[in-house]
């Protein structure tokens, strides 16, 4: 039985991707579409082309074959890049840090598309204003000092993690894609993190997530998508399939198996 949230027409698809690195085949005949309200579990061992599908969704690397639709309509991958993919709302959060550790939250926030006046001067005042906004709902300030200046390297991993969520929801992302966003955190951050993932969901924005915590995965997406060497080999609604059986799945992939 289909979801209800695949009857929906997809923000994003692809249609037979491919790319290769040095004749080192990473993805082959990728086939994706994600719908809005979605949560799509990107699972996998290590090598099995999880980042480059990230990476190209979000316009880091071209695929060599196939092509990207958003909104059913084409994209020239000739001029698809990360500019481009913002504005067309795909965000990604990578596993490596987005956010530049030494400066202060808000121009973190605002990196690359600063708020400006009709003369072009930066609008300091608004940006922060819109910071402290982000904060008290993404991050929960719980009596901490934080304000909008703020240094990125003073914030644990749960609050990082929550400022590039909001930095996504605030400049209306669409399609936010996290790569291992819940490694390293304590519980009690895991669970803040999960609850922003379901926040986007409940929103009607699409998410892919990617984790090696197959209980985090399991708990937020409504499809979990397996990759093997490059290839798509299983495609599973949630209620089609337990934790124990993906797990299962998983580990009989690692050993050899499909």
């Amino acid at each position: 039985m289909r979801s209800s949230v695949q009857d929906r027409p997809p923000i994003l698809e692809l249609r037979g991707v491919g790319k290769s690195f040095r004749g080192t085949v990473a993805l082959r005949e990728i086939h994706l579409a994600v719908h809005p309200g979605e949560v799509v579990g990107l699972v996998g061992d290590n090598g099995a082309g999880k980042s480059t599908l990230i990476k190209i969704l979000s316009g880091v690397h071209r695929p060599d074959s196939g092509s990207l639709l958003i909104d059913g309509v084409a994209v020239d991958l000739s001029r698809y890049g990360v500019a481009q993919a913002r504005s067309m709302g795909i965000e990604t959060l990578f596993q490596e840090s987005t956010l530049g550790e030494q400066q202060p939250l808000w121009r973190n926030i605002f990196v690359g598309r600063a708020l400006v006046n009709r003369w072009g001067m930066l609008r300091v005042a608004e940006e922060k204003r819109v910071t402290m906004e982000i904060l008290r709902r993404y991050v929960g300030l719980q009596g901490r000092a934080i304000t909008a200046d703020t240094p990125v390297q003073t914030l644990s991993g749960g609050e990082r993690q929550g400022v590039a969520i909001g930095r996504a929801m605030y400049f209306d992302a669409r399609l936010v894609v996290l790569d291992e966003p819940t490694t390293a955190l304590s519980l009690g951050e895991v669970d803040r993190v999960l609850t922003f993932i379901e926040q986007l969901s409940a929103q009607g924005r699409a998410c892919i997530l990617i984790s090696h915590n197959v209980g985090h995965i399991y708990r937020v997406a409504s499809r979990f998508i397996i990759l093997d060497r490059g290839e798509m080999v299983a495609s599973c609604d949630r209620q089609d399939i337990s934790l124990a059986d993906l797990h299962g799945r998983l580990l009989q992939i690692h050993a050899g198996g499909r």
